[in-house]
């Protein structure tokens, strides 16, 4: 499972030259990046913009279906899509329309809009499940998800995977080491063991599973259908039937996150292929970028949820916020749901992203590297083992974070930006068969640069 290659170039030398080239073409970037400027924690809005591999961010002037434009007058095709969020491109018409239209009727007033009951029957229709609520990102809503099923279980314990990555929900960020759960050392300023009411436990392993829920005391399992967060490790077969069957069987309730996953259809994974959730969380793309998540319960759920909440208590009930559920929020899912997360949308999506999947899979073996392409719909990525993962811990046994880097910044300076982790990429309905050839191209440049070979 080692992330090894066979034969390496030098890949200092390598690096030192692709950084160069960067630097050169990004002369306004390096210069505001020097400045650091007043008030942001250096120089950017959100310090995880320093943790790309690039010496400075690139500073983004427009963004226009799969191309970004810096303020330096670079243009690329783009394939990370704000790591999911403008994952139907940037930009879109419809989403447009809707923001413009929006503007006129004022954004946030803290009570329902005109779209709430078109926007309530759309998620139903789409994802199955009858009661819905929203928040603005899929971490406030695999909180609030988190916390419906603590106070409808009236159980404290949930059971996390391994590698996960449920946004910033303290109870998620913890991981497993020598078989004991705890709190991610990434992980600031959390005075509390989160490891007393988390269990992580790895994917894949039903045994594992079953000791989990075996005394009955588990609020939820939440999870990915698919972990995308820690390389991509695809459920084994069976593995997601028999969670279902053992959540069931023990009173605990299911949460399936599809912020990553939805990239497989407009109903999701979980509906693809038949696995019903308890609950149903889905952030990033859902509204175009737009700040926005919604999370989907079923009525037993809801109703037991309410039924904890006193009769005679307003609010303070450590779900949602002032700014969810406003009219801005709602006539952006309304515009993705019923014109952009369709499937037509989606076959275009996902027949550019097959392509892309074959097209590396050639040059891998080409080249003779012991690494695959995991695909889940229009989500790629290429993962440095020869076999699938299974499991976070084969994942990071597999991880070679210098040739990510480097191969991440190669790729960047031929023109294709993908995610800063993993080497993700995701393929927007813009994606042309042109822009398919030429990201093959290039990635056949950055395999001869790593081994030495033609």
């Amino acid at each position: 499972m080692s992330g090894e290659m066979p034969v390496l170039a030098d890949l200092d030398r390598i690096m030192q030259s692709e950084l160069t080239a960067y630097l050169a073409c990004r002369p306004g970037s390096a210069k505001l990046a020097a400045e650091r400027g007043r008030g942001f924690v250096k120089g950017v809005p959100l310090h995880w913009m320093t943790d790309w591999p690039q010496p400075f961010p690139m500073v983004i002037d427009t963004a226009m279906g799969n191309q970004l434009r810096d303020i330096d007058g670079n243009q690329v095709t783009d394939f990370c899509l704000g790591d999911t969020a403008a994952m139907f491109g940037h930009a879109p018409a419809p989403l447009m329309r809707a923001l413009s239209a929006r503007a006129e009727g004022g954004l946030s007033y803290m009570l329902p809009s005109r779209d709430v009951q078109p926007v309530g029957a759309l998620l139903v229709e789409r994802f199955g499940l009858p009661c819905w609520q929203i928040a603005c990102t899929a971490s406030d809503a695999n909180r609030f998800a988190i916390r419906a099923a603590r106070a409808a279980t009236g159980r404290d314990t949930i059971v996390v995977f391994d590698g996960c990555y449920h946004g910033t929900v303290e109870d998620t960020l913890v991981d497993l080491i020598d078989g004991t759960t705890l709190p991610r050392r990434s992980l600031l300023g959390e005075p509390r063991n989160r490891s007393i009411s988390t269990v992580a436990i790895p994917f894949n392993d039903e045994e594992a599973l079953e000791s989990a829920l075996a005394g009955r005391d588990v609020a939820c399992v939440i999870a990915e259908p698919v972990m995308t967060n820690s390389g991509m490790i695809l459920p084994q077969p069976g593995f997601l039937e028999r969670m279902r069957q053992m959540t069931r069987a023990t009173g605990t309730l299911l949460i399936i996150d599809e912020t990553h996953t939805i990239s497989s259809g407009p109903g999701g994974y979980a509906k693809a292929i038949g696995l019903p959730p308890d609950l149903f969380v889905v952030g990033k793309p859902v509204a175009g970028g737009v700040p926005t998540a919604v999370w989907g319960m079923t009525q037993e759920v809801s109703d037991a949820l309410f039924a904890a909440r006193p009769a005679d208590e307003h609010g303070h009930s450590g779900i949602g916020t002032t700014l969810s559920g406003n009219a801005l929020q709602l006539a952006c899912l309304r515009a993705v749901l019923e014109e952009i997360m369709v499937p037509a949308t989606y076959a275009k999506m996902i027949s550019a992203a097959e392509a892309l999947e074959a097209g590396i899979e050639t040059l891998i073996g080409r080249f003779g590297l012991p690494w695959h392409v995991a695909r889940v719909g229009a989500r790629l990525e290429i993962v440095f083992s020869r076999l699938p993962l299974r499991n976070a811990a084969e994942s990071r046994n597999a991880a070679n974070d210098r040739v990510q880097a480097l191969m991440h910044i190669a790729l960047l300076n031929r023109g294709y930006l993908l995610t800063p982790f993993h080497n993700m990429m995701l393929v927007s309905p813009d994606t042309t068969e042109p822009q398919v050839h030429g990201f093959l191209a290039a990635f056949r440049q950055v395999l001869e640069l790593l081994t030495g070979r033609e």
